[in-house]
């Protein structure tokens, strides 16, 4: 039996390199939530805690979380009543401008970020440990080059 040949021509190295790094993104991402799944956590919920913990004391605006965080969300307002909710954080209404709402982490959100700090940095070590720290430093820079160029 003849192989067929593909009808499709190879990908062009541009595109080989999106789908890899998604790819990439999302293996190591499975195993982060899977990290944080005992924890009753989502990947998106710890970032929006590691904000609210550099932004201590003063707080964010929603608008302001929705800013720093690493993937977008388009439900930010839902996502921080669910946390709300678990006692991770509060929100405030600002006397000075009622239109804003400062959102701050709670001790209880401190306690379970501080909780997952080594564990979150032993899987780091652990997913690129396979990887000399030169091609590491190499690997960050270009990556660093291709969010630098921004969107078109």
């Amino acid at each position: 039996m003849r192989r067929r040949s593909s009808s499709h021509p190879a990908l062009p190295l541009e595109d080989r390199i999106f789908i890899s790094l998604h790819k990439t993104a999302d293996s190591l991402g499975q195993e982060v939530e899977q990290l944080f799944k005992p924890h009753g956590l989502t990947g998106t919920q710890y970032n929006v805690l590691r904000i609210l913990r550099g932004a201590e004391p003063e707080g964010l605006p929603c608008r302001g979380i929705g800013e720093r965080m690493i993937s977008h969300d388009p439900d930010m307002t839902r996502l921080l009543d669910r946390m709300e909710k678990r006692g991770l954080l509060v929100r405030q209404r600002q006397t000075d401008d009622r239109r804003v709402i400062k959102t701050r982490i709670t001790s209880a959100g401190l306690a379970l970020l501080k909780s997952l700090d080594q564990p979150v940095r032993e899987l780091h070590k652990r997913q690129f440990s396979h990887l000399p720290a030169a091609r590491l430093k190499t690997l960050a820079e270009l990556l660093e080059e291709v969010r630098a160029r921004g969107p078109e």
